[in-house]
């Protein structure tokens, strides 16, 4: 027997462990990365080990198999080398070689998302399912609360990608209440410190704005001017409208965007420097008004014709089509724009799911509607050809058409081969698919951002 009072001192940050999963489905290796005491019993801040850090959670002692808990290496130190090259570290802050980056690897899609219905007076749903820096210090009060953005960033941009370290890999806003849901963050956020430590963390669904409290909530909805995000309406059809936000514009409404948005992108560090950027926000629209269904964000100039920099769809909305809504929105900006686009690297694990299905089913739609010539002959078509009508960069059409095996080599020449399997699995993810851009009702026009001074 294990004694676990013993043991349990020994439990220190860095630790590897196995811990019994959340569903009780057997016990998975993980990586002790922060510790806390709660009203005298300890909780330990796990990763479960090859698995997406949407999961990481905090324990307590008895979820954990310690007779086989395995102290942390001790780091070796390495020396820093002045240029790069094959064998040359990262250092972290503290001189030594941080830690990777969790490996992309999806255990059940999406956490255990369960909902507990909504009733007719308003009961909340709940849905379980980033990187920042320090905040500046401000005074809570009942009636306002101070919406200045953390400290100031160290370079521009609004979401990049980022390096992995131990104060961005924990989670740090137990749950938010967004209108009628309450969310379960996946990531780190810098929201300010002392809002963090709230167990809810309470957001205008209009105008973003967060609060540290349900009555904070209710005077400013009293008060909130908004009812759909700023800047133009460029797209309506039915219950959906897309709008178009300026990121110097509309400044404030942007970085809380990316604020929340963080909450649950992984692959994105958050700086506060909008100005580049242009936000589209998908809204669903009822009597109370538009609620944010998810966004995108795209450079108003590109060198690499990048046509998104980040996309979210707020789980509520997630597993209901909206997410290739958005791609193929972004794809009708391109083609307006007369532009092949792709969307920057490196898309987290959902993002690449759901660009893969979105190109997979866009070329195959494609393929399935040309006809034989006029002399009975094979249709035929070109890469270039593909990727003009849909806008989608040659080396991403290249690249699904491999990774659904359909080039093959035959007498000299490549040739595209369709088999009734995917034919028959094509038309059935197309059925799948209720909600679809209408070109008809997009109204906008791009502007030439190269010609001026200030964006």
């Amino acid at each position: 027997m294990v004694n676990m009072a013993e043991v349990k001192n020994e439990i220190v940050e860095g630790c590897h462990v196995p811990v019994l999963l959340p569903n009780g489905d057997g016990w998975h290796a993980s990586e002790v990365l922060s510790i806390k005491e709660i009203n005298g019993k300890s909780l330990f801040y796990i990763h479960y080990e090859d698995y997406n850090k949407r999961l990481d959670e905090w324990v307590p002692i008895e979820r954990m198999d310690l007779s086989k808990l395995e102290q942390p290496k001790k780091d070796i130190k390495t020396p820093i080398k002045k240029e790069g090259g094959v064998g040359a570290s990262r250092i972290s802050n503290g001189g030594t070689e941080s830690r990777p980056c969790s490996p992309e690897r999806e255990i059940y899609e999406n956490g255990t998302m369960q909902s507990l219905g909504l009733s007719n007076s308003g009961a909340m749903k709940v849905h379980t399912g980033c990187d920042g820096f320090g905040s500046r210090k401000r005074k809570l009060d009942e009636d306002t609360d101070s919406q200045d953005a953390p400290l100031a960033p160290r370079q521009t941009g609004s979401m990049v990608a980022h390096h992995d370290d131990i104060i961005t890999r924990m989670k740090n806003v137990n749950l938010i209440e967004f209108g009628k849901w309450r969310i379960k963050p996946w990531y780190f956020s810098p929201y300010p410190q002392e809002l963090t430590t709230l167990p809810i963390l309470y957001i205008c669904e209009y105008c973003l704005k967060y609060l540290k409290s349900a009555k904070c909530l209710e005077r400013h909805l009293a008060k909130c001017l908004y009812k759909h995000p700023p800047g133009n309406e460029i797209y309506r059809k039915d219950k959906i409208s897309v709008f178009e936000i300026d990121g110097r514009k509309n400044k404030q409404y942007a970085q809380h965007l990316c604020l929340l948005a963080k909450l649950f992108l992984d692959h994105k560090t958050l700086y506060f420097d909008t100005d580049p950027f242009l936000f589209y926000c998908l809204c669903e629209q009822d009597a109370q008004g538009y609620h944010l269904v998810g966004f995108f964000s795209k450079e108003k100039e590109s060198a690499e014709d990048f046509n998104v920099a980040c996309i979210l769809t707020m789980p509520p909305y997630q597993r209901m089509g909206y997410g290739k809504v958005l791609i193929e929105f972004s794809y009708e900006l391109s083609k307006v724009e007369c532009k092949t686009g792709s969307p920057e690297k490196p898309l987290s694990d959902l993002g690449l799911l759901s660009y893969r299905s979105y190109w997979s089913q866009t070329i195959l739609e494609i393929l399935l509607n040309l006809k034989p010539n006029e002399s009975g002959e094979r249709p035929c078509i070109t890469i270039h050809e593909i990727s003009e009508l849909t806008s989608i960069k040659k080396d991403d059409v290249i690249s699904t058409l491999q990774h659904l095996n359909l080039i093959n080599y035959y007498k000299g020449q490549y040739i595209i081969t369709l088999s009734d399997e995917q034919i028959q699995t094509q038309e059935r993810a197309m059925a799948k698919r209720p909600i679809r851009i209408d070109p008809k009702c997009l109204h906008w026009q791009p502007k030439d951002w190269s010609k001026r001074g200030k964006w």
